[in-house]
């Protein structure tokens, strides 16, 4: 029954019609009910769109770096390079967020901090190689024994056990340099030593912060730094560091000086930061030949690591570590290390993964020391013959 007239022209008893008028009461409490409930999420809606109208009416604001909290409510900000302001903070911002050098937005009339600001970092530097942890271990490297003990003395101990440096009264190494043939595991050790300290590792090669640009390769490098410190502790690894860091001329290009600019930059982030700080730095280089000497002096790269072709000693670890998940069958790793001489570290894994293929071609799912003899013949007669190819043309062509 749609409505009280149905009720009376059917003739209904008074029960009936009480009935009616409940059901009629309810339908009216729920429409009530549902206007109230939209009337309020318009209101919401009214007042998220009156705010927004306000702060598309608000004057821009001026960007400056927090300088220092002084308790919940005041701040020290800089506006650029000016003056220095003690401001409020506004109580919508989250204060575990907010940390000296954060940059943040400034209300152009109170100067009060009105928003926090994101990170002002390259690009180019967020897209750096930053582990969080490596996942190489000391057991991954082979042959290395004392160089590791050399890089853990001046890395792995400054982080772990600095109180031992305040005793003694020294200051750690500042930097390590490795140096050596290319492959023979530089990175390796790095990222090694990342992992046991729990650090971060950033690595970048040399020739990533050189730009085109006056002065960009210098803020790249400032920015790098930063980065470091703030994912502190951390381990910065510079590969090819030749690329920045090699000897100033008198007599230079405009891209030489800016390379020079670069490699000033450096040296100066690595005279601002404190050796026994959460920041270590590690390069590594096929010519140590051609480095400037402001890089090599005491206090930037205190320790120089010679990282030398393997011996037989180390070409046999390094082999039994490329093949301790491998199925071998009857193959003595003592005859392959010792007609490997003058392979480096990664020449010897790549002849664990031909003789590997070299099983897979026969579909074998086990490895036989044959495999592992043209492995050999095929790795190093490969380098053998493009050297030839160099010298012949060299001498064909000059």
């Amino acid at each position: 029954m749609s409505s009280f007239d149905e009720v009376k022209g059917s003739d209904a008893n008074y029960d009936d019609y009480i009935t009616f008028l409940k059901r009629r009461i309810r339908q009216l409490e729920l429409q009530v009910r549902t206007l109230e409930a939209d009337k309020e999420r318009l209101e919401r809606e009214l007042s998220r769109l009156r705010m927004e109208m306000s702060r598309l009416r608000q004057p821009p604001a001026f960007a400056g770096t927090l300088l220092e909290i002084l308790d919940d409510d005041r701040a020290i900000v800089q506006n650029f390079n000016g003056p220095r302001f003690v401001v409020r903070i506004a109580p919508w911002i989250e204060r575990d967020k907010l940390k000296p050098g954060s940059r943040v937005a400034l209300d152009q009339r109170t100067m009060a901090v009105v928003e926090l600001l994101p990170s002002e970092k390259d690009p180019s530097v967020l897209g750096f190689e930053v582990i969080e942890k490596p996942r190489v271990t000391y057991s991954d490297i082979g042959g290395l024994d004392r160089q590791l003990h050399e890089l853990r003395e001046a890395v792995e101990l400054p982080l772990k056990h600095p109180d031992l440096f305040e005793k003694v009264g020294i200051e750690p190494p500042k930097g390590v340099l490795l140096y050596g043939p290319p492959g023979c595991g530089k990175t390796l050790m790095a990222k090694a030593v990342a992992n046991h300290v729990n650090a971060t590792f950033i690595r970048v090669v040399g020739s990533e912060l050189v730009r085109k640009f006056i002065g960009e390769g210098a803020r790249l490098v400032h920015e790098l730094f930063e980065l470091a410190k703030e994912k502190a502790p951390t381990i910065v690894f510079i590969d090819e560091i030749d690329a920045i860091g090699a000897k100033r001329m008198d007599e230079t290009t405009g891209g030489e000086r800016e390379v020079n600019r670069t490699l000033m930059q450096l040296l100066a982030e690595m005279d601002g930061f404190d050796p026994r700080g959460n920041v270590k730095i590690i390069a590594a280089t096929n010519r140590p030949d051609i480095l400037d000497p402001a890089l090599l002096r005491p206090g930037r790269f205190d320790r120089l690591i010679e990282v030398p072709l393997p011996d037989f000693k180390g070409r046999l670890e390094i082999l039994k570590v490329h093949t301790r998940k491998m199925n071998l069958r009857g193959v003595d790793l003592s005859v392959i290390a010792d007609i490997t001489e003058g392979a480096s570290g990664a020449d010897l894994k790549a002849i664990a993964t031909e003789a590997g293929m070299f099983a897979i071609r026969d579909r074998r799912t086990y490895i036989t020391q044959e495999d592992f003899l043209k492995a050999v013949d095929k790795v190093l007669g490969a380098e053998k013959r493009l050297a030839q190819a160099i010298a012949m043309h060299e001498v064909m062509y000059g």
